[in-house]
């Protein structure tokens, strides 16, 4: 049993995307006795065990403390023999300055032999460098090469990335039909951020017919994983009657969501929602500190309910 929850793990780390590899790798853990097995694969020289040595490190998984620098020191062991999952891997340690000095022109080093070697995760995060200029000159040509590689292979997040190249016009012509086309692509695998991009093009019209039901649903899918911009117009949406029956108290809900994740319209919404008594009751001194809360990150409509707010109470 405990032989085959190896190899099952070793397979998990070499074909599957990261999301995939650290669930499957955490439930493979469930057995203590598969950690010390990959831990003696790791020191005679399996560079795959070595890579599953740092993401227990780096995620803390099986029982382990999670420590950076550990994970960053079995990332090297097995990049160092040419496997593309820790060339990654390492790559997005130096990229983050997590168990290694931040260096962008290492982490590039490091996407780029795995990418080399056909890996999607590396091949987005290169793109990503080259559009934000991060260890490498700016170039959004260079970056949109590297997504359409990862994209094919079916990676979510670059395929999420070649959309949002289409939708601003980054190294190609701007194009909302390609730039849906590849939203859908990433949606229909889970990607929040492609539900939450293929939602607002629905609610703008852009490059599909503008559809409010449409894009309450992807926005829900969205925000029900957690993603905060989707909370926040999902609220809206419920706040309008638009795609959904109107009704303030879910609109309130899903503000509070997104406040709670430091949206500052959210907290500003939320903050509106108290001082009306819209599908909340009505609060004053709750209305004063949301709008507080947002009026602290800059948002000036914020600021402004603050001083009516405060001018009315003093009267």
């Amino acid at each position: 049993m405990v032989d085959s929850l190896y190899h099952q793990i070793l397979k998990i780390e070499n074909t599957s995307g990261r999301a995939q590899t650290i669930a499957g790798i955490k439930d493979a853990l469930k057995n203590p006795n598969v950690v010390t097995q990959v831990r003696k694969e790791a020191a005679i020289g399996s560079a795959h065990a070595q890579d599953v040595i740092g993401i227990i490190y780096a995620y803390g998984l099986g029982g382990q403390a999670q420590d950076y620098a550990k994970a960053s020191f079995w990332f090297r062991k097995a990049a160092d023999q040419g496997n593309a999952d820790a060339q990654n891997n390492l790559g997005l340690a130096y990229y983050k300055g997590k168990g290694v000095p931040q260096d962008y022109s290492k982490a590039v080093a490091w996407f780029r032999k795995a990418a080399d070697q056909g890996d999607a995760d590396a091949q987005n995060n290169l793109g990503l460098a080259y559009v934000k200029g991060q260890g490498v000159p700016q170039d959004y040509a260079k970056a949109l090469a590297w997504f359409r590689k990862a994209a094919d292979q079916g990676d979510d997040a670059a395929q999420n990335n070649l959309g949002l190249a289409y939708y601003k016009g980054q190294g190609v012509p701007q194009d909302y039909t390609k730039a849906a086309f590849w939203y859908r692509k990433g949606a229909d695998q889970g990607y929040a951020d492609a539900q939450f991009n293929l939602g607002v093009l629905y609610d703008n019209g852009q490059g599909v017919p503008q559809d409010y039901t449409k894009a309450a649903s992807w926005y829900r899918k969205a925000a029900d994983q957690g993603y905060a911009r989707a909370q926040f117009n999902l609220g809206l949406l419920y706040n309008n009657g638009q795609g959904v029956p109107q009704d303030y108290a879910k609109a309130a809900f899903w503000y509070r969501k997104a406040a709670d994740q430091g949206v500052a319209r959210a907290q500003f919404n939320l903050g509106v929602a108290y001082y009306k008594g819209k599908g909340v009751p009505q609060d004053s001194i709750e209305a004063e500190r949301l709008f507080k809360m947002a009026a602290a990150q800059g948002f000036a409509p914020a600021a402004t309910a603050l001083r009516i707010l405060q001018t009315d109470s003093a009267q």
